[in-house]
């Protein structure tokens, strides 16, 4: 081999040299490419993650806060209602009195005064209709048991208790005084008699049942 020769040889073996060179360099920084590519795709992933619970959180504070506030605005108009209502119970309770007089008064009327004091007595009807009507429009409603209902603690105050020939035992025999109630509350227990149990004839020794 001459000089000539020996002097292409090398340089082509310099050429391909370069040649895998430059092919491990383009493959070094594809690799390199690709690596960012998915450390990318890793940190948009991760943030777009961290959005989402960082967006639930904020929707969460969201819903408690508005159903604490609508909680709030419930209670302030139920005790502005409540105020309304049951501001004038003492008020209520001492006027019952006067409805109980009134009461007292036509119970207490016989035909012969019904004759001769028969506008009055008008009057004192539509003073006590009057009365109940504005009761009425403050949410004060009258309790009215009768005779044979069924004993309630809850509305109905027990006054006494005697045996009666019809009306079973725990039940209703004499209405003393109508109950009222204020909204949702007693205002005052209607007042009646219990009975302790019917009467038993004669023929069974006078017992009760």
């Amino acid at each position: 081999m001459d000089k000539e020769d020996a002097g292409m040889n090398l340089e082509d073996n310099g050429d391909t040299e370069n040649h895998e060179d430059e092919i491990e360099s383009f493959s070094d920084n594809e690799d390199n490419e690709l690596e960012d590519s998915h450390l990318e795709t890793e940190v948009e992933e991760k943030t777009l993650e961290e959005l989402k619970e960082e967006n639930k959180t904020i929707s969460d504070k969201m819903m408690r806060a508005l159903a604490e506030t609508e909680n709030i605005r419930k209670k302030f108009f139920k005790e502005k209602k409540d105020a309304e209502i049951y501001g004038c119970t003492k008020l209520a309770r001492d006027i019952l009195s006067v409805l109980d007089n009134l009461n007292r008064a036509l119970e207490s009327v016989d035909n012969e005064m019904m004759e001769k004091q028969n506008a009055f007595l008008e009057g004192i009807e539509l003073t006590k209709k009057e009365l109940l009507n504005t009761f009425s429009n403050h949410e004060i409603n009258e309790l009215a048991p009768e005779e044979g209902e069924k004993f309630n603690p809850k509305f109905h105050q027990a006054m006494f208790e005697g045996p009666h020939p019809d009306i079973e035992k725990g039940n209703i025999i004499q209405v003393m005084a109508n109950g009222f109630t204020i909204g949702e509350r007693l205002l005052r227990a209607a007042q009646v008699g219990v009975s302790s149990g019917v009467i038993q004839n004669k023929k069974d020794g006078n017992q009760e049942t």
